[in-house]
């Protein structure tokens, strides 16, 4: 049963940092986005939460430790049965309540919300603006790594939560599916290049996750965002979604902004533009703007 609200802030976890339910996880990843055309670069956040971090909190290394090394795109989800041991193993178990938040942009946070939900466990919590705000609120903080006891995770896969590329090619030819791209402008538009080819997923509509995001680096009302997924069609009765970006992290923080707002079941695909612009099969679209 889901017990925590989707989002919390600072105070909340504050109050609640000692409860023998609650688990709290640093999801830091770093990217790097280059000037013009290029890939994106992506570090792990290990060193800055043994720097600084949320008392309590323990690490999980999402490039690392949370992806499967063995597929041909970064970030790839694990099975069920590694994921359950591994975050397990972090010390999450059934029955468990979990904050997730990160250093950064939200939406590595999101990712391992999505994770979570995608394996069957809902009691999940994303901290607002993350550890910032944590810091920004003049709480106190933590060095070092910090462990907590191996706990039993049971996995349950929700596949209808996780599109894959055979699942997005057919949408394509659907009406009553939705593909929604979660990057910048430019990058959907193919003005610029940042996969292995430019544009976009024909049929897909655009919802940039930084305009999600309000000023402080929190996430927006959901009565501020409603607008921008209904201009996407993402709200329209009997209308499924499918949310992609470079590798299935930002389409995570648009997944978690349509559950705010009351759509909890859309797709998250995996392999995203990262999987698709490779493929020279596969079809992309430019804006007539980018031409």
């Amino acid at each position: 049963m889901t017990t925590l609200p989707l989002l919390v802030d600072p105070t909340w976890l504050a109050d609640h940092r000692d409860d023998p339910r609650l688990r709290i996880i640093d999801a830091t990843t770093f990217l790097t986005q280059p000037e013009g055309d290029g890939y994106y670069d992506v570090a792990s956040g290990r060193e800055a939460y043994e720097r600084e971090h949320i008392p309590g909190a323990v690490f999980a290394d999402l490039l690392i430790d949370f992806a499967d090394q063995s597929a041909p795109t970064t970030f790839t989800a694990l099975d069920s049965a590694t994921f359950g041991a591994r975050i397990g193993e972090l010390g999450i178990g059934d029955g468990d309540q979990v904050v997730i938040y990160d250093q950064g942009a939200d939406m590595w946070a999101t990712r391992l919300w999505w994770n979570l939900r995608l394996e069957g466990f809902d009691d999940i919590a994303i901290l607002d603006g993350g550890f910032p705000a944590w810091r920004a609120a003049g709480l106190p903080t933590a060095t070092g790594n910090e462990t907590l006891p191996a706990a039993t995770f049971t996995a349950r896969r929700r596949p209808e939560l996780l599109a894959d590329k055979q699942t997005v090619l057919d949408a394509i030819e659907r009406d009553d599916v939705q593909l929604v791209n979660s990057l910048d402008g430019a990058t959907f538009a193919g003005s610029r290049k940042t996969y292995a080819r430019a544009g976009h997923i024909p049929t897909s509509s655009n919802v940039f996750f930084g305009n999600l995001v309000n000023p402080t680096g929190g996430a927006k009302d959901p009565e501020q965002v409603r607008p921008l997924f209904e201009e996407a069609g993402a709200l329209a009765d009997d209308t499924e979604v499918i949310t992609y970006c470079g590798s299935g992290i930002a389409a995570t923080y648009l997944a978690f902004q349509l559950a705010r707002l009351g759509h909890d079941d859309v797709k998250v695909y995996d392999g995203s533009m990262t999987e698709w612009a490779a493929d020279d099969a596969l079809p992309l679209q430019v804006s007539e703007t980018a031409r």
